[in-house]
């Protein structure tokens, strides 16, 4: 088999998996959701407040739902042997290491992208800002699922490994969150965002380039 057709295989073997347990695309979204809801529960019904906390709420509760998603990155692979056999493919281990994590964003990123919209709406955000909002989703979630990655590869060998993810991942998270929400924020005063689009690219170009290799590297050292 040719190291693309490899490539696309293990997207549509995890796209497959992910509809057959549907629970993978359904917790993460529903959790999403019922994260934003809640916040005008906790803190009032206050429409100015809301508005102006709306792209941190956001970006906060897509955040939390990517961290709840990550575990099932390479947990079942590495439960019934396949992780193995991808690491003792004759491809290059970190292109298939990037099939999983595309697929794993498409599970669990791309439901993200279509109903936030209407929860910044309902939160009241600007119309203007909804754009801007999508956008840095687009680019912030797949930095998440590449960079979560690499703490799930170090600890998929754990029993009970989440707190230790937690520790690992979520340093690396607030980079993506302070540009983002920033842009969002920003782009609801009508200002130019240029800047912080630019730098979440280049974070994005980053990750995509640099996280498969170590991820990689990581789930040798595990399974070994």
């Amino acid at each position: 088999m040719s190291l693309s057709n490899a490539f696309f295989a293990i997207i549509r073997r995890d796209l497959i998996l992910a509809l057959r347990r549907r629970s993978e695309i359904a917790n993460p979204l529903l959790f999403f959701i019922l994260v934003i809801t809640l916040f005008p529960l906790g803190i009032g019904a206050q429409p100015h407040l809301l508005q102006s906390i709306a792209p941190g709420i956001i970006w906060v509760s897509a955040l939390l739902a990517a961290m709840l998603s990550l575990d099932s990155l390479f947990r079942s692979d590495f439960d019934d042997g396949s992780l193995e056999q991808i690491l003792l493919s004759s491809h290059p281990t970190s292109l298939l290491v990037l099939a999983k994590i595309i697929a794993h964003w498409l599970v669990t990123g791309v439901p993200l992208l279509f109903v936030a919209p209407l929860l910044a709406v309902f939160l009241g955000m600007p119309t203007q800002s909804i754009g801007i909002l999508l956008l840095t989703l687009l680019l912030g979630t797949p930095v998440l699922s590449l960079i979560g990655a690499i703490g799930v590869a170090l600890t998929v060998g754990l029993r009970r490994g989440g707190m230790i993810l937690s520790l690992l991942v979520l340093p690396l998270y607030v980079p993506v969150l302070i540009f983002a929400s920033n842009a969002v924020e920003i782009a609801s005063t009508g200002l130019p965002v240029h800047a912080q689009i630019n730098i979440l690219i280049s974070i994005f170009v980053m990750a995509l380039v640099l996280a498969p290799w170590p991820t990689s590297a990581a789930l040798k050292m595990s399974i070994n």
